[in-house]
């Protein structure tokens, strides 16, 4: 690749390709999050013509037991719990809303946080399910703050690439919202939405 492109292979939603055709742009940037949490670093080395190499290299560590994690039901008892998902990409909203109706919820999908708070002005649902970085627009951490002015008590789940974000930093200290790391599978969201429900059944 060329070398301004190198230089910004990592930024979130750079991207040589056509927007919305071939890609979005994040492929890369979720890689480097994801090393990165793991305290590792990333070498790439590219020539045009001749190809790309590139090198991650991680933090040498100890195997450990990691404690036995608490078993989620595969069908969890919804009671006709109403849930939102928030995410500007629409193969994204499609596979969050089909792993929660899985699940056995109501769900339904928005594709920016201006038509969240537009939608939560007249409706109410029992969580939010927030993708953090949304172009253009308002982004997933203030989708949820706005969300406050309707239902003080909102739950939410801030679905993000990069935990070591400041935005993300801030979601980790808030009571009811949650963190949870993309990519993430079944058994992640099952988990996250089954806590953020208890914790609203507790307050």
């Amino acid at each position: 690749m060329r070398k301004e492109d190198l230089d910004h292979v990592f930024e979130p939603f750079y991207t040589t390709k056509i927007m919305g055709k071939s890609g979005s742009g994040l492929g890369m940037a979720v890689v480097w999050g994801t090393v990165t949490d793991h305290k590792g670093i990333i070498d790439i080395q590219s020539e045009v013509g001749r190809g790309t190499r590139v090198d991650i290299h991680f933090p040498a560590g100890r195997y450990e037991t990691l404690p036995e994690a608490r078993e989620i039901p595969e069908v969890i008892d919804s009671g006709q719990k109403r849930i939102l998902v928030v995410d500007d990409l629409e193969d994204q909203r499609t596979i969050t809303l089909g792993m929660l109706k899985r699940m056995g919820f109501n769900a339904t999908a928005v594709n920016s946080g201006e038509a969240a708070i537009d939608l939560l002005s007249r409706s109410r649902f029992d969580l939010l399910i927030l993708d953090m970085l949304m172009e253009p627009g308002i982004d997933g951490l203030e989708t949820f703050h706005r969300s406050l002015r309707f239902n003080p008590d909102q739950q939410a789940v801030i679905a993000s690439g990069f935990s070591e974000q400041e935005h993300i930093k801030e979601v980790k200290t808030l009571e009811n919202c949650r963190y949870l790391k993309k990519p993430f599978l079944l058994n992640d969201l099952r988990r996250a939405v089954q806590e953020a429900l208890e914790a609203s059944e507790k307050s």
